[in-house]
Parts: structure tokens; C-alpha cells; sequence
């Protein structure tokens, strides 16, 4: 029973998964776009008053929500397909660390924005905004090929 059980559970977890991790990549692909945008708007406009709006509730209403339901469905898979074993695992376990790492810059960051706080340029944030999409290449290379 219990092993019907995981053989049931895994591709509609595995379909979750992947459902969240789209939706968080799509959050930190967009969010430092956001930031671009924001330092550009003066201090106090309704310009720059929505923009805090915007990045409120990205990051509450599909960033943060999307990056735990990842970690709980993928650490759920590793669990129980044994990948925990294997190389490209680690690499991959990495990678999304440092990518939850990013994602935490990116709370700071919103915060910042959201007391008139930011001190960094719209260049600073066109660089930071390919982060995220480096390492989802990198990731997603490691699931596919699963190199080593």
C-alpha cells in the first residue's frame, strides 16, 4: 500500500513541482525588472508608490509562495526517487540554495524599496536580474542531462 501510495503521489508531485518552480522563476525573472523601473521614479510619486504595491505583492502573492511549495515538492522527489545519491543532485541542491539566497536579496531589496531606501542603480539591477536566469539554465541542465 505504501509504495502505491509514492508511485501514485510522484508524477502529481512532480507536476506541482514543476507548476512552482515556473511560477518562481517567472517572480525573480520579473522583480528586479521591477527595481529597473522603480529607480527611476521619483521619491514619493504615485509612480513610485505603485511600484512598492507591485513588488509587495509579487513577492507575497506568487514569489514566496511558489519558492516553498519548490522546496517541499522537490525535497519530497529527492526523498523519494533516491536523487539525494546522485552527483547532478548536489550541484542542482546548490544551485537552488543559492538561488533561495537570491531570492532573500530580493526581500531585502523590496523592503528597501518600500521605505525609500534603495542605494543601488538601475544598472546594479539589470545585472542582478540575469542571476536568476543563469542558474535556472544551469538547473534545469542538471535534472535533463543529468551529467554525473
Amino acid at each position: 500500500m505504501y509504495e502505491f501510495t509514492i508511485l501514485t503521489a510522484y508524477p502529481w508531485i512532480k507536476a506541482l513541482h514543476v507548476i512552482a518552480v515556473i511560477s518562481w522563476m517567472a517572480g525573480m525573472l520579473y522583480l528586479p525588472r521591477l527595481f529597473v523601473y522603480h529607480c527611476e521614479a521619483e521619491v514619493g510619486s504615485k509612480q513610485s508608490e505603485t511600484f512598492k504595491v507591485m513588488e509587495r505583492r509579487l513577492l507575497k502573492a506568487i514569489i514566496n509562495p511558489a519558492m516553498i511549495i519548490t522546496w517541499l515538492a522537490g525535497l519530497y522527489l529527492a526523498w523519494s526517487g533516491d536523487w539525494y545519491r546522485y552527483g547532478w543532485f548536489h550541484a542542482k541542491l546548490t544551485l537552488v540554495l543559492i538561488l533561495s539566497g537570491v531570492h532573500g536579496f530580493f526581500v531585502r531589496w523590496v523592503k528597501d524599496f518600500a521605505v525609500d531606501r534603495n542605494t543601488r542603480s538601475q544598472k546594479f539591477y539589470r545585472i542582478i536580474n540575469e542571476v536568476p536566469t543563469v542558474m535556472m539554465v544551469f538547473i534545469v541542465i542538471l535534472v535533463i542531462v543529468k551529467p554525473f
